[in-house]
């Protein structure tokens, strides 16, 4: 099973979460907020304060994750999918995370991760919000990047 890094999202990531555990993998949630631990840690995840707009407080979240989840798909800010986004790329090459599902939002950031996981070899999926079917999407993106021997990308 997978160690899974989710940052963004906070509503449906939780519901997400509390499924993945059901499946046997292990979940850590990002929140902004000390406010926003009991709401995570009732789901079964691991909560880790950290500001996705400050990518180094997501730095130690990264210890021993396997497949980094960037949900904010929902969130129409530029910087959240161009430069934070792209700093979070670089931080994740040399660590264990094999496996980057984005969800995608303003231009640009599906390109940025196409280039930067195929540059790095990490299988990546891209994520749409599409209405009423997001947790099953996200679980299918989850999979295709544990897929170990080839990199995936969906569009």
């Amino acid at each position: 099973m997978a160690r899974i890094l989710m940052v963004g999202a906070p509503c449906r990531a939780l519901d997400l979460a509390r499924e993945l555990r059901a499946d046997g993998h292990a979940v850590r949630a990002t929140t902004r907020t000390e406010a926003g631990r009991q709401r995570i840690e009732a789901v079964g995840a691991e909560c880790f304060i950290a500001d996705p707009d400050v990518v180094g407080t997501l730095r130690y979240a990264l210890e021993n994750v396997t497949v980094l989840m960037w949900l904010f798909g929902h969130i129409d800010t530029p910087e959240l999918h161009g430069p934070r986004w792209e700093m979070m790329l670089w931080r994740t090459i040399d660590t264990t995370v094999r496996g980057i599902v984005y969800e995608a939002g303003p231009p640009g950031g599906v390109a940025l991760t196409e280039t930067m996981a195929t540059h790095n070899g990490i299988p990546f999926a891209v994520l749409r919000a599409s209405s009423g079917s997001w947790p099953a999407d996200a679980r299918q993106a989850l999979a295709l990047t544990l897929k170990p021997t080839e990199i995936q990308g969906s569009s």
